[in-house]
């Protein structure tokens, strides 16, 4: 063998399959991967100005919009909660907690292909009120419920 030549060993191979596979996965991402982050909404602080960022004015109350989560946190750093909508047409859901620095936790844009229920985890700094608020028809529709949270995780 030539010592000349250079010889690619197996760590080299892996980091250029790396990143071949990274800039393939990056190309077959759909444009709605990317659309566009509503910074205002996630950046305010109280829910009347997340309303007014997403454009829902004064949304009405809704029997058919649910938030199935446990009256107690005993971790407020990981929060299970579920919002389910009822609504025909439910193009989006959004939980926001009253009282955590930033009022958005999160968005959840939703095709009419998908059922309107979200599951997620969220994080709370203290004993608050939970809202669902869910797009369905052009319209906005909400759901509150209040958490505890509790201090060291002893359930009292």
């Amino acid at each position: 063998m030539n010592t000349n030549t250079k010889r690619f060993d197996r760590r080299q191979i892996l980091k250029a399959a790396g990143g071949l596979s990274i800039m393939a996965f990056g190309a077959s991402m759909s444009p709605m991967a990317f659309a566009a982050w509503n910074k205002t909404a996630f950046e305010a602080k109280s829910l009347s100005d997340v309303y007014g960022a997403l454009g829902a004015g004064s949304p009405s109350n809704s029997g058919d919009v649910q938030i199935i989560a446990s009256d107690i946190a005993e971790n407020g750093a990981v929060v299970p909660i579920q919002a389910v909508s009822k609504l025909a047409n439910t193009e989006q859901i959004s939980i926001l907690v009253e009282k955590n620095p930033s009022a958005l936790v999160c968005l959840f844009n939703l095709t009419a292909d998908v059922l309107p229920e979200v599951t997620t985890r969220i994080k709370m700094g203290q004993t608050s009120n939970v809202t669902v608020l869910v797009k369905a028809g052009g319209k906005y529709y909400t759901a509150t419920k209040e958490i505890k949270v509790t201090l060291g995780g002893c359930g009292g």
